[in-house]
Order: structure tokens, then sequence, then C-alpha cells
């Protein structure tokens, strides 16, 4: 039986390091520092601690590869580790 793995990405991922912050107000003001994890031309994962986040959400964010607002695609929820994918909307 073959169970080899579809890969639906577009574009490859670069490993990347160092804080990210993202700010959102849905339903309250709240920021997340966390850990910058990959990067790819059109997104970026991040770890980081907090179950708020939720697919389809609008966030700002900052780290060292990009300044901008993202939209959150997904989330993998593990003990208290978090990791959450973003597709970048804006850059400035």
């Amino acid at each position: 039986m073959n169970l080899a793995i579809h890969e639906k990405r577009r574009e490859s991922r670069q490993p990347a390091e160092g804080p990210v912050l993202v700010r959102f107000a849905d339903p309250q003001p709240l920021e997340i520092l966390g850990q910058l994890m990959d990067v790819s031309p059109s997104g970026f994962r991040m770890a980081h601690a907090n179950q708020s986040l939720h697919s389809g959400q609008m966030v700002e964010f900052s780290h060292s590869s990009a300044v901008g607002a993202a939209r959150v695609m997904w989330n993998r929820i593990m003990d208290q580790r978090v990791e959450t994918g973003f597709l970048i909307v804006t850059t400035k």
C-alpha cells in the first residue's frame, strides 16, 4: 500500500528563526509573541503558546523578513505549544 503524502504547497519554505509579533482586535486587542519557524514568498509559520488565533482571522505581523498583514490559514495545537501558518496579504 502506497502511503505517499501529497504535497499541496506551491512554494518552498526556508527555515527561519527569530521573534514574531502578531496583533489583532478580534474580539479584543491582543498581541502574541512567538518564534519564526519558516518562511516562503507568500507566508510564514510561527510557534507560540496562545490558542486564540483561528483560521481566516486577519492579523498585523512583524518579523525579520517582513512586516504587514496576514490571514491565519491553520493551527496545530500540541499540549501547550501552538504552530500557526499565515498567508501574507500585504507588506509594508
